[in-house]
């Protein structure tokens, strides 16, 4: 299962592949040539920090550095996560209460299952794959949010003014907000197998595992992947949504925070 090597001059040839895009990014006028640039630097750089990081991590098989690499990530998911919030008061908190639960509580019934040891090579790598997808379906539940309450702020003023209170005015918007959010993973699973061989069961068979125990292991990811992605959206939508309120039941539009 180890025969599977990439040399680093394999690797510095394999990046030719991306001057493609550049190419078309040049003659097409695109104006990404410096951001594909600087996004590919920045992702090697992250990626070998990272990988020394985890290599001396899984060595020493600590669970007080287990778990605090696993908070990191999770972290660092919320703030990206809140970027997309624009203006919501404690967007940074919320998003990390809503990773932080949907990922504790995934990796938990995963552990409790026996599906997964409570191992660093595993619970790492697992916190980073559904903390990440949970991260892009919060930042969709705050740009829908957003978007709802700017293009529907006058009904909700007039609910609100009959006597509605701020949960039953905004109760249609959150729940399209949570079905926005939701709607890639949905969309994303739905391929998986016709048009889509996904990275885990597309790596474990490139190591050498055998393709039906490596299904196996893609149809948990699958379940993983609902399970935190539908908490974190849960907790994020309910709560991010109180924040277009003030305590007297009026709406307060946040304002565009600029770049």
């Amino acid at each position: 299962m180890n025969n599977l090597k990439i040399s680093n001059l394999s690797l510095a040839l394999a990046a030719l592949m991306v001057t493609i895009t550049l190419i078309i990014s040049y003659y097409q006028k695109l104006r990404l040539n410096k951001e594909i640039i600087w996004s590919i630097f920045r992702a090697i750089v992250q990626l070998i920090i990272i990988g020394f990081a985890l290599r001396f991590i899984f060595k020493v098989n600590n669970l007080f550095l287990t778990i605090l690499m696993m908070i990191f990530i999770v972290v660092n998911a919320a703030y990206n996560g809140k970027k997309r919030a624009h203006g919501i008061n404690h967007a940074f908190l919320i998003s990390f209460v809503g990773l932080f639960c949907g990922t504790a509580i995934t990796v938990s019934l995963m552990l409790l299952t026996k599906v997964m040891k409570p191992a660093p090579f595993q619970t790492i790598p697992v916190t980073g794959m559904i903390a990440g997808n949970a991260m892009a379906a919060v930042g969709l539940v705050y740009s829908n949010l957003n978007q709802s309450f700017r293009e529907n702020s006058e009904k909700i003023e007039e609910m609100l003014a009959l006597g509605a209170s701020p949960k039953l005015a905004a109760g249609e918007i959150v729940r399209q907000a949570l079905h926005f959010g939701l709607q890639p993973t949905i969309d994303s699973v739905r391929m998986y197998g016709l048009v889509q061989l996904p990275g885990m069961m597309s790596g474990l068979i490139m190591a050498g595992f055998d393709p039906v125990e490596a299904i196996k292991y893609q149809i948990l990811v699958v379940f993983m992947l609902f399970c935190s992605t539908g908490i974190s959206t849960s907790i994020t939508g309910f709560w991010a949504y109180r924040q277009y309120f003030d305590q007297n039941w009026r709406l307060t539009i946040p304002k565009v925070e600029k770049k």
